[in-house]
């Protein structure tokens, strides 16, 4: 005997942090729980290339996605860095108030400088940034680097050292939740 044949259809689902909703195809709307989405942020952030992952969660048959890595793109980090200028990575993790987090931050300077001084940069950076996310949750980390407020208050802190062309957030992604 015959089956029916299933019919896959579009769901929307609301992604809070970039206040935006997309659609994701499925059989029943239970079938996107636990699943990841990519979206692309640049046209969002006027440029600057950059990828969210957000993992979706189904209450009430209602779709919600939340963010669970964001990611600039090598292509933008490529413009960046000037001849004539240094970068400085650093990458490490950090526990926040809901969640295990890794951050990469990505700095460039103006000019070319000594090694002592990149060094100086990436350890004042990660101290700034533990101490800054240690009383966050993930969600209101994830917006303040959207609104690039995060990279405004580190580049300023950071400018007593050596000042920076370009002061960024390359990866944030959340390892373990709490």
């Amino acid at each position: 005997m015959a089956q029916a044949k299933r019919k896959k259809r579009f769901f929307d689902v609301e992604i809070p942090s970039i206040r935006k909703q997309t659609q994701l195809q499925a059989y029943e709307i239970e079938e996107l729980e636990g699943k990841f989405m990519i979206y692309d942020l640049t046209r969002i952030l006027r440029g600057k290339n950059m990828t969210l992952q957000l993992k979706v969660k189904v209450k009430d048959g209602e779709a919600v996605a939340i963010p669970r890595q964001m990611q600039l793109l090598s292509s933008f980090m490529k413009r960046m860095v000037r001849k004539g200028t240094n970068y400085v990575e650093d990458s490490f993790s950090t526990n926040c108030k809901d969640a295990k987090i890794r951050i990469k931050p990505f700095l460039v300077t103006r000019r070319k400088v000594p090694r002592q001084i990149r060094k100086s940069l990436r350890e004042k950076a990660r101290e700034e940034l533990t101490k800054y996310v240690e009383e966050k949750d993930t969600e209101k980390i994830f917006d303040e680097i959207l609104s690039n407020q995060l990279q405004k208050t580190l580049s300023l802190k950071l400018k007593k050292i050596y000042p920076l062309s370009v002061c960024e957030i390359r990866v944030l992604k959340v390892e373990k939740e709490l």
